[in-house]
């Protein structure tokens, strides 16, 4: 097993957030697919700004490297037509994968028939464009037996709509990573979290994101059936350390 190709690793602060010019913010997206190249990660995750930019990088290098970036991030609250403007933006920039911060409040709030279209004719305008769909669920927000519900629904509204053969380009994604918790609690993915999204989930695929720092708990996360960990610490993974205090 090459864990390299479970990677999707990931910078996603913006230049206000990592306390950097705009500069030094793209250097770091650079260094990122630099690395990426280096030890063959499946994805890059970045912010659609970089993804023009990146493309033409791995382009002039000849590698081939998928580009993903995020829509709707992080809060996920946007309208249906603004998520899928969004969208339709980043495919046009040259982005291969789609991670839609799911308007999780909504649903929160029971607002069923939103999810429904949202996962609906956001998954058509991947599939139309030949593009990966990840939907992110935000498990620091929901209940364990939300997170249950909120996997079985996106699972049910792929498969009827279209079909059990196109569950390979659609995932379920624990979350952000930038949601804030009271007492430092965990935002993002735990191997109880993973078992219930990977449960429910399946036949879709399933993202780990948010805290996956090292070799071990990606090996743990992989075995739950995780195919694919979105991590700021990529490097630390493929090198086997333990305990890295990068940040998301």
């Amino acid at each position: 097993m090459e864990i390299s190709q479970f990677l999707d690793a990931t910078y996603l602060k913006t230049p206000k957030q990592a306390n950097i010019s705009k500069e030094e913010n793209l250097q770091r997206v650079i260094h990122l697919v630099q690395e990426a190249i280096l030890y063959n990660y499946k994805l890059i995750m970045i912010r659609a700004e970089y993804v023009k930019t990146v493309k033409q990088f791995l382009e002039q290098a000849q590698v081939r490297v998928s580009i993903g970036t995020v829509v709707d991030f992080p809060k996920g609250n946007s309208t249906l037509e603004k998520k899928l403007q969004e969208a339709q933006e980043a495919i046009n920039l040259g982005a291969n994968e789609l991670d839609f911060v799911i308007n999780y409040t909504a649903f929160k709030a029971g607002n069923l028939e939103l999810i429904k279209k949202e996962v609906t004719n956001c998954v058509k305008l991947c599939l139309i464009n030949t593009k990966v769909a990840k939907f992110i669920i935000e498990v620091a927000a929901l209940s364990n037996q939300e997170i249950i519900v909120i996997s079985q629904l996106i699972k049910n509204v792929v498969i009827n709509n279209f079909g059990e053969e196109n569950a390979k380009n659609v995932f379920v994604k624990s979350a952000t990573g930038f949601y804030i918790t009271e007492n430092n609690k965990p935002n993002g993915a735990t191997l109880e979290i993973m078992k219930l999204i990977s449960e429910n989930a399946k036949p879709l695929k399933v993202k780990a994101a948010g805290g996956v720092k090292d070799y071990e708990t990606a090996l743990k996360m992989i075995a739950l059936g995780v195919d694919r960990i979105g991590t700021s610490a990529a490097l630390a993974i493929v090198n086997k350390k333990q305990n890295t205090k990068q940040g998301y």
